[in-house]
């Protein structure tokens, strides 16, 4: 008997028995289909924390002045750390594996345009900030170097700050009076989809002038700031896989730069995004995996309904298998035979799954759907692993009734009824 025998036995073997073919049949199909639809929610909702992570910035960490808990250089514990915009000098200067840094003051300003007004609030950066912060321009430009050391009068709108303080008007080139003084308008950011931020609220809704400006016209203007004072220093590390080095020099920088102890984990505040994003990736990856157990075990159930549906069929055709072997046909034969039929039905049943998969992941990409719920990412890992485990399921799920078959004698099985 050739394969294509055994395919159309096989087929016509499942159509006498629709329902408990279809049922046999739906454990791999569902099975194949988890496999592929749960590992991919699994990498999607990675994907996707991923980028929600980098519209806070990109490998950025954010350094706040603390309180030191040990004694250093003869000085007590206890002691506040306020941080300067010469400490960002420092840290460009002495950590080289920092690419990029910039001090920052954070204040609410009254602003007022042709059309509106707001109090919204205001950050003040050095022009590197805008590329690590992932500040993207839709109308106009970024700020510059000159912009920086000339302390220009110049500010970037936030999307929803452009909206509120110029309604459907161009805001590009218009005068914005912030606490009376004038201020050029230079670009409005692109819409930002963020779901986490640090300060004063989303980007979206903040204006970001050159640091030098607005510490000349809008210093902090409470008790115990003075000349200089920052509120927060942000980083850029020159590489992701190094950023514990990266903050070791930062540390030790400033404990030099204030008298504490580098060790001293009170002394600065370091939201350090890399470290974050290691553990959420290190949750997802473990997400990703129960998924993936939780669907071949599924898989693995569909593989019992395939034996057993063989067994049964082993039972019903031993007559069948009493007439053959009587008739000259070998255990190799008979193994060979049940075997392709098991394996028909699994890798069929394989490939409808595979496309069910498939085609629902593309389904829920395409249609319109809640941000929190993820784009499926369909990955050759997921599809190979499906291979293979269909693989061992021929192997186990035919195999046995197959043998159980082959080893029957002819007199045994004519003797059945």
């Amino acid at each position: 008997m050739n394969l294509w025998d055994i395919i159309r036995q096989t087929l016509s073997a499942l159509t006498a028995h629709k329902m408990r073919s279809f049922l046999t049949m739906f454990g791999i199909i569902w099975g194949i289909a988890s496999v592929i639809l749960l590992v991919g929610f699994g990498r999607g909702f990675s994907a996707q924390q991923k980028a929600n992570m980098k519209t806070l910035g990109t490998d950025i960490a954010i350094i706040w002045g603390g309180r030191t808990s040990d004694q250093a250089g003869g000085y007590a514990a206890g002691r506040t750390i306020q941080l300067i915009a010469d400490d960002a000098i420092a840290i460009q200067k002495e950590c080289p594996k920092v690419r990029f840094v910039s001090p920052e003051i954070r204040r609410s300003v009254n602003e007022v345009s042709r059309y509106n007004q707001a109090a919204r609030p205001v950050r003040g950066v050095w022009p590197a900030y805008q590329n690590f912060r992932s500040l993207n321009i839709g109308v106009g430009r970024i700020m510059t170097d000159d912009d920086e050391h000339e302390a220009r009068r110049v500010v970037l709108l936030g999307f929803d700050a452009a909206h509120q303080l110029y309604p459907g008007k161009p805001a590009l080139g218009e005068q914005l009076l912030m606490n009376g003084i004038p201020y050029t308008v230079i670009g409005v950011l692109t819409k930002k989809r963020q779901n986490s931020s640090y300060g004063s609220g989303q980007d979206d809704g903040q204006l970001f002038m050159p640091f030098s400006s607005m510490e000349r016209d809008f210093p902090p203007a409470f008790k115990g700031s003075f000349p200089g004072w920052v509120n927060n220093i942000v980083i850029q590390v020159d590489n992701p896989e190094e950023h514990e080095e990266a903050m070791k020099q930062v540390r030790t920088t400033m404990s030099n730069r204030h008298h504490f102890n580098p060790e001293d984990k009170d002394a600065l505040f370091i939201w350090d995004t890399m470290r974050g994003a290691k553990l959420v990736q290190r949750i997802f990856d473990v997400m990703t995996a129960l998924f993936g157990g939780v669907a071949l075990t599924t898989l693995g159930l569909g593989g019992i309904g395939v034996m057993n549906i063989m067994l049964v069929t082993v039972t019903e055709r031993t007559r069948e298998i009493g007439i053959r072997k009587a008739l000259g046909a070998s255990q190799l034969d008979i193994l060979q035979q049940f075997f392709a039929e098991a394996a028909v039905i699994t890798w069929l049943s394989g490939l409808i799954g595979l496309l069910v998969g498939v085609g629902l992941c593309w389904l829920v990409s395409t249609v319109p759907k809640p941000d929190f719920i993820p784009t499926p990412v369909i990955t050759a890992w997921s599809m190979a692993l499906s291979v293979v485990t269909l693989g061992i399921i021929t192997m186990t799920a035919g195999m046995y009734p197959a043998k159980r078959a082959s080893v029957m004698t002819p007199i045994a099985c004519l003797h059945q009824d």
